[in-house]
């Protein structure tokens, strides 16, 4: 059983985009599949291929008897970049592609299916001599490397059905995975306030935390000065993360066409049901001064396991119109809602110590409980998107998708900018023959900017996005 749960995560870890930072509608991508993305995320009352496995389910009952596979590739290529104290330090995630695809049969008006897609995610990587690699600004820098991942994607299960000459219903159960790495040093002042209860970013407590404050005093032998933390659970594995969970969630929609012009759609996608996120190996390490004329700058590294409590992806509120302007323009308009607000006002993480020797030994059979604040708002995203037509074979797509930035300054950390705006789409489909066309999205994300209240680090983030689908109809 276990092997086939590690199968499963690897093979759908591989539709994904590894150590994905390319955070867009919050962790949301911006527009799943080419036809959506061209047209800037627009999806909810229109035929969009079988990437309406991740839009609006009730959409793929509009496609044609038979059999459609959809196959996929994609590209993110973030720009981020921290500044602080007139010095500039850039993230080195920079390009990240992978696969995704998307399999449906209809057969007299019920369609049937099954795909795997990457939902989304976040990440940065900064180097050994970036200016969060040294937190106690040591000389010599400890040369810390700060880098986060997340990544999700769903196997998904449709099924919809053409209710009729207007209506038509769409559902999805859907298997959910998660990973997450994680490499984040604390300065040490900034762990002792956490530690006591008194950090406006953050807290920690539990049994480890006070076998740690038993150990300092000005004694011998004990611990006089922290000059910092730094909690590491990552693998650099390009498909899974160190920290794995897996769970479900499910979608709803439909589509009603009001006259020969003009649909109107929505649909429901629930918050997930993932099982909290375990790393069996992991470490939180202190750099430390004894006290009583001891050594300095002593590095204690304690091993255990890492638990990442109650992440969730969250429920998602979209609707939307398409309109046939002409038999060559297409014009559409959706909206879509992500409550941010109800999965990440906190993050949790519950280190269990164990398996140490040496100083660290005194840890083990101790916990830690670490919350970092979030306090994200919801999200509201415009996606406004047309398609002209200009020959049978040739069809061109533009659009643009603004949303708000989720993300407070007050808790924005360097390590996860989510906190790109809007997006600037185009692409195109080119018709084959009426059996297999090919269909290319590109999307922009001008530069937002944020300063953190907590740090003073100043972030920004640009991007760059892109899929290519080739559909094949049987």
């Amino acid at each position: 059983m276990k092997t086939t749960k590690i199968a499963l995560a690897g093979a759908l870890a591989a539709c994904l985009l590894p150590r994905l930072a390319g955070a867009t509608n919050g962790m949301n991508m911006e527009g799943y599949g080419a036809m959506a993305l061209g047209m800037g995320g627009a999806s909810m009352a229109y035929d969009n291929g079988t990437a309406a496995m991740m839009n609006n389910p009730a959409t793929l009952a509009m496609m044609e008897d038979g059999t459609t596979l959809d196959l996929a590739l994609g590209f993110l290529s973030p720009q981020v970049k921290s500044s602080a104290g007139g010095v500039t330090s850039r993230s080195s995630a920079d390009l990240f592609g992978g696969p995704a695809f998307g399999w449906a049969r209809k057969r007299d008006g019920l369609l049937f299916g099954v795909g795997m897609y990457g939902q989304g995610g976040m990440g940065t990587e900064y180097g050994s001599d970036s200016i969060l690699s040294n937190p106690a600004n040591q000389t010599p820098s400890p040369g810390l490397v700060n880098r986060s991942e997340v990544s999700v994607g769903r196997v998904i299960f449709p099924l919809a059905y053409d209710a009729g000459p207007n209506l038509k219903v769409g559902g999805s159960l859907d298997y959910v995975w998660a990973g997450m790495d994680l490499k984040m040093a604390v300065n040490g002042a900034s762990f002792l306030q956490m530690a006591g209860g008194t950090s406006p970013m953050a807290t920690a407590s539990g049994s480890m935390v006070n076998t740690f404050g038993g150990m300092m005093g000005g004694g011998p032998g004990q611990i006089g000065a922290v000059n910092w933390g730094y909690f590491d659970f990552s693998n650099h594995n390009p498909y899974t993360g160190q920290a794995v969970g897996t769970g479900y969630a499910g979608k709803i929609g439909f589509t009603y066409k009001l006259d020969g012009k003009t649909t109107i759609g929505a649909t429901y996608h629930s918050k997930t049901r993932l099982n909290d996120l375990e790393a069996q190996e992991a470490t939180v390490s202190f750099n430390v001064d004894f006290a009583g004329g001891g050594p300095a700058n002593q590095t204690i590294p304690v091993a255990g396991r890492m638990t990442v409590k109650d992440f969730q992806w969250p429920e998602t509120y979209g609707l939307g119109v398409s309109y046939e302007a002409s038999d060559k323009w297409t014009l559409a308009a959706d909206y879509k809602r992500i409550n941010w607000a109800a999965v990440l006002k906190d993050f949790k993480m519950v280190f269990a110590a164990s398996g140490n020797v040496g100083p660290a030994a005194a840890f083990n059979g101790t916990s830690m409980d670490v919350v970092f604040f979030q306090n994200w708002s919801d999200q509201n995203v415009v996606m406004l998107g047309a398609a002209y037509r200009m020959t049978d074979a040739l069809t061109l797509r533009a659009g643009l998708n603004m949303a708000n930035n989720p993300v407070p300054d007050t808790y924005l950390n360097a390590l996860f900018p989510a906190t790109i705006k809007n997006h600037v789409t185009a692409g195109f489909g080119y018709a084959f023959d009426k059996l297999s066309h090919l269909d290319l999205a590109v999307s922009y994300a001008p530069k937002v900017t944020a300063t953190s209240g907590m740090t003073g680090i100043t972030t920004s983030h640009e991007q760059f996005n892109g899929q290519l689908v080739y559909s094949r109809h049987f």
